[in-house]
């Protein structure tokens, strides 16, 4: 795996075990932060925080790579919902774990006062390109939520992201924080990378976190950015973008190429108005 620059600071931390993260920090209802940081002042920031956490480790590694396929309607239900910022808002992926060879298929329902609920499904790595398997299981989730796409709507992949992330534990507060690096967005032919920006995500059960306020003290507040949102907005500018414009504006500018043979292929397909319950 390729070096990254926090890996010494990682190095120094205290591991712990993915059933201890669970244990303390499981989450699957929270409210979620927000930040993008320029990768060169990762270090600084995880060294200050290295005294109030705890680093995931599996099989001695503390940093994993990921996929996540997103798939919404013809209509772009999922993403009109969070253009439009709809008061309940669904997402439907999968996200393998390409180290461990893991696979889930996930429904996040975004509620008031930005609150998260997650639902997963244990799911084959083979499949992680269709929801067909898990339709039963994805469409139950969004009606114990009250949240659906319109009846009889498919759900077809749209945009595939890939990233390297670091979990800590903060067990004073039970909460987790992300840290996401070597950023890819892929649709269809065209792919963007964004090799020199992380994202860090604090996650709690409501109060901010300690890395929080020393995110704050470095002068970074919490932005409005959704990996498959933002990431389809900048790769089809036709698209409404308004939620996160000042985001794309200012990070997501100068890293778009075509792309050759890629680990899922998606189709491109035309865009249309669409409405969400």
């Amino acid at each position: 795996m390729t070096a990254s620059p926090v890996d010494p600071v990682l190095a120094a931390m205290t591991p712990v075990g993915l059933a201890d993260v669970l244990g303390q920090a499981a989450l699957q209802t929270r409210v979620d932060r927000k930040y993008v940081v320029p990768v060169h002042q990762l270090p600084d920031l995880l060294g200050q925080l290295a005294a109030y956490a705890q680093v995931l480790e599996i099989d001695g590694e503390r940093s994993f790579r990921y996929e996540s396929v997103y798939f919404d309607t013809p209509l772009l239900a999922s993403y009109h919902c969070a253009a439009y910022r709809r008061r309940r808002r669904f997402k439907v992926r999968t996200r393998t774990y390409l180290d461990s060879a893991q696979c889930w298929l996930e429904v996040k329902i975004s509620g008031a006062r930005g609150s998260i609920t997650k639902h997963r499904l244990p799911y084959h790595p083979q499949d992680r390109a269709t929801v067909r398997p898990g339709r039963a299981f994805v469409d139950e989730a969004l009606v114990r939520e009250a949240v659906a796409p319109a009846s009889g709507s498919t759900l077809a992949p749209v945009l595939v992201t890939g990233y390297r992330r670091t979990t800590l534990l903060l067990p004073a507060t039970a909460s987790r924080v992300t840290v996401d690096t070597a950023l890819t967005w892929q649709d269809g032919d065209l792919v963007l990378r964004l090799p020199d920006l992380a994202v860090v995500e604090t996650k709690t059960g409501s109060a901010a976190t300690h890395a929080d306020r020393l995110l704050w003290r470095a002068g970074l507040r919490p932005v409005r950015i959704s990996k498959y949102a933002t990431g389809l907005a900048a790769l089809r500018p036709d698209l409404p973008d308004s939620p996160w414009r000042r985001t794309l504006r200012r990070h997501f500018q100068g890293g778009t190429a075509p792309v050759g043979t890629a680990p899922t292929t998606i189709p491109h397909r035309s865009v249309q108005e669409a409405s969400c319950v």
